[in-house]
C-alpha cells in the first residue's frame, strides 16, 4: 500500500499556489437547485433545510424522529457535505396526516427554512444542480497567474474526477471495494454494498479519465467515443462528422468514460480499446463489478464550471461561486486552481 494520487493528473499543470479549503462551515456554502414547481397540496411534505456540520443521513433521522416516522418515509435529493453550511430539499411521506411539529429539530446543526406540500416524494437525482460558494483562506499564490487559471476554468471546464470525498477517509472506501474485490463477495448489508460498489465504479473511472488527460484528449471527442449532453443521460457514438459537432467548443457536449459494469461498452474502436485496457489492468475490480450486475454507464469526462465569478476579499482569501451539475465534485474545481491544503494532507489511499 502506498500514498496515490486518485484524481490523476491536473488538466492545467501546476496549481497556482496553495490555499486552506473549510476553515469553517461557511467557507463551503452548498445550495441545491431543484426545478420542481410545488403544487401546495398532496400527501407529501417538502422541506427546504439549512444544515452545519452535519451530513445529509443524520438530517434525516432527526426529521424523521421529530415527524413521528420510519426513515424510509423520509426522502431527498442528494448527499451533501457534512463539514459545510448546506441548504437542500426534504419529503417527508404523510399520507392522511396534518403536517408535524418540526421546531424540536431546530439547532445551531438545523434549521427548517420552508415546508410546502407536494402530490409526490423527491426522488433521487431529482435536482438540477448545485450552486457552491467556496472562500479559500490562508491564499499563498500570485493573482494574476490565479485569475488567468480562472479564466481557463471558464473556457474549457475541468476533468470531471470524482472527488476523494467519494473513497473515504485514509482511502477506507476503497480498501473495501479491494478486499471483497479480492474475494469476489459482495456486502450483505445493502448501504454499504451501495456504498462499495461506487466507490469501485468511481476509481475505474478516474482511471480512464486520468489517461486520458495524461494524454490531453480529456476534452477532445474521437471517432468512437460515447458523446453526452451536460445533465443528460442519453448518449451516442462519434463518428467524424460528430467530432466537429460546434456544441463540443461551446461546452454543451463532452466525451464520456465508462461507469464499469455488465455488458458491452458503448465506445467503439480505439476508445473501446483503452477502456478495456484499463478494466483488464483492474481485473479484480471489474470483474466484481460485473458479478454485481451493475449496467454499463456512462460520465462525462469533462465538467462544465457555470457561472463561474470571484472576489478576493482579502489579499490571502479568495471567494469564487459556480454551479455544477448532480454528482460533480467541487473539490476538482479547486485543485485545479490552488493546493487544497486541508484535503491534501488527508489523502491516504492503496495502489490498485
Amino acid at each position: 500500500m502506498r500514498e496515490v494520487d486518485l484524481l490523476g493528473p491536473r488538466a492545467f499543470g501546476e496549481t497556482c499556489g496553495s490555499a486552506k479549503l473549510k476553515a469553517s462551515a461557511e467557507d463551503f456554502q452548498v445550495d441545491e437547485v431543484l426545478d420542481i414547481p410545488l403544487s401546495g397540496d398532496g400527501e407529501h411534505l417538502w422541506l427546504w433545510v439549512e444544515k452545519r456540520l452535519l451530513n445529509t443521513e443524520e438530517a434525516a433521522r432527526r426529521i424523521a424522529k421529530a415527524a413521528g416516522v420510519s426513515l424510509r418515509q423520509v426522502s431527498y435529493a442528494g448527499l451533501k457535505d457534512r463539514q459545510a453550511l448546506t441548504r437542500q430539499w426534504f419529503s417527508i411521506h404523510l399520507p392522511g396526516k396534518a403536517d408535524p411539529n418540526l421546531s424540536v429539530v431546530h439547532s445551531d446543526e438545523l434549521r427548517i427554512l420552508d415546508m410546502q406540500r407536494h402530490s409526490r416524494k423527491l426522488q433521487r437525482g431529482a435536482h438540477s444542480a448545485n450552486g457552491f460558494t467556496i472562500r479559500l483562506t490562508d491564499l499563498k499564490a500570485n493573482r494574476g497567474e490565479l485569475e488567468q487559471r480562472l479564466q481557463q476554468i471558464v473556457s474549457q471546464g475541468v476533468p470531471n474526477y470524482f472527488g476523494l470525498q467519494r473513497f473515504g477517509e485514509q482511502g477506507n472506501n476503497l480498501l473495501g471495494a479491494l478486499e471483497y474485490a479480492q474475494r469476489q463477495e459482495l456486502p450483505v448489508q445493502r448501504s454499504l454494498r451501495s456504498r462499495l460498489l461506487s466507490t469501485g465504479r468511481s476509481a475505474l473511472f478516474n482511471r480512464v479519465l486520468a489517461q486520458r488527460v495524461h494524454s490531453h484528449t480529456w476534452n477532445v471527442a474521437q471517432v468512437g467515443d460515447v458523446l453526452a449532453f451536460t445533465g443528460s443521460r442519453s448518449f451516442f457514438v462519434a463518428g467524424k462528422e460528430e467530432c466537429q459537432d460546434p456544441r463540443l467548443l461551446q461546452l454543451d457536449m463532452h466525451p464520456t468514460g465508462p461507469l464499469w459494469g455488465d455488458g458491452e461498452l458503448a465506445s467503439q474502436g480505439l476508445i473501446q480499446q483503452q477502456e478495456l485496457q484499463a478494466a483488464r489492468e483492474n481485473s479484480e475490480l471489474s470483474a466484481w463489478l460485473e458479478r454485481a450486475k451493475l449496467k454499463q454507464e456512462r460520465r462525462i469526462l469533462r465538467l462544465p464550471v457555470r457561472g463561474l465569478v470571484w472576489e478576493f476579499l482579502a489579499e490571502d482569501c479568495l471567494q469564487v461561486q459556480f454551479i455544477l451539475p448532480p454528482g460533480c465534485f467541487a473539490t476538482v474545481v479547486l485543485r485545479e486552481m490552488v493546493e487544497l491544503l486541508s484535503v491534501t494532507e488527508a489523502v491516504r489511499a492503496c495502489e490498485f
